[in-house]
């Protein structure tokens, strides 16, 4: 375990600094009596996936977080797959902590992690209420201020953009008021699908993956990753917008940082890292 600081600094516009706490993909991989035997069989395998260690690296982001007096800020895939105990677990981590802000990962509606089923709105919907139910805020699109700032969440955790996000989103920018934007998948950077397909042409799990680079992915890595029109034109957005100054992500499990354009930074942060986004 190990926590990182990240500055972020936006001058005038801010009213107070404050310090965040960003941690992602903790995976809590639980089931019980309520879920049944296959799903208690599946939670010890995906407890085993991640070396038992889930428990240990949320607790880290809580003590990171109440050393500071800093809220945390979670960008998905808090559970592994949806189960009675994962959510119990969930509302648990909610209850007794300051949470700011959470999104939804690609896990959050996994029924089965694996299961082979298509990861597309259909599948997502049979468990988004219920998932939805046990978490404090919209896990889609939440946007809320926070020391004149707006911290934004917007679920990407199927490689895609909606049109309503991208509405809500310039709608949240009307203001001018600067913006921190949460995902759970990163966005699409040459330098980063390189380091991240050199040696393993399978794909790079990306958002908005230019069309040239998904036709070489395998058929079902394509159907997965490849960019429709609307989310092309909401990275723009992200790209283009004046108020966005940073963006936070996960998914990648590794700490990594790049530029999506000359001024605006993307930081991907590891499930064993708790980073500390320093807003001044």
């Amino acid at each position: 375990m190990k926590t990182l600081f990240t500055e972020v600094r936006l001058g005038e516009r801010l009213q107070a600094p404050f310090d965040l706490v960003h941690a992602t993909d903790t995976h809590l991989s639980y089931g019980d009596a309520r879920d049944g035997e296959k799903k208690i069989k599946h939670a010890k395998g995906r407890t085993e996936v991640f070396g038992g260690q889930q428990e240990i690296r949320l607790t880290y982001a809580e003590a990171t977080a109440r050393a500071l007096k800093a809220p945390i800020v979670h960008t998905g895939d808090l559970i592994d797959f949806v189960s009675q105990a994962n959510l119990d677990r969930a509302k648990r981590f909610f209850d007794e902590n300051d949470v700011a802000l959470v999104t939804a990962g690609n896990h959050e509606f996994a029924i089965y992690v694996g299961d082979g089923e298509k990861e597309n709105a259909d599948y997502r919907n049979r468990s988004l209420a219920t998932v939805q139910s046990y978490f404090p805020n919209d896990i889609r699109f939440y946007a809320r201020e926070m020391g004149g700032v707006k911290l934004i969440g917007i679920d990407d955790g199927y490689y895609r953009f909606e049109a309503w996000q991208l509405e809500r989103l310039k709608q949240e920018a009307a203001d001018g008021a600067p913006i921190l934007l949460f995902l759970h998948n990163p966005i699409y950077t040459p330098e980063l699908h390189e380091a991240l397909t050199h040696g393993n042409p399978t794909c790079s799990y990306l958002v908005g993956v230019p069309e040239e680079l998904t036709r070489r992915y395998p058929p079902d890595r394509m159907e997965q990753q490849a960019a429709d029109a609307v989310t092309l034109e909401t990275v723009d957005y992200i790209k283009s917008c004046p108020q966005i100054r940073a963006v936070f992500t996960g998914h990648l499990h590794c700490d990594a940082e790049t530029m999506l354009t000359d001024t605006l930074p993307q930081y991907i942060t590891s499930m064993t890292t708790a980073r500390v986004i320093q807003v001044r």
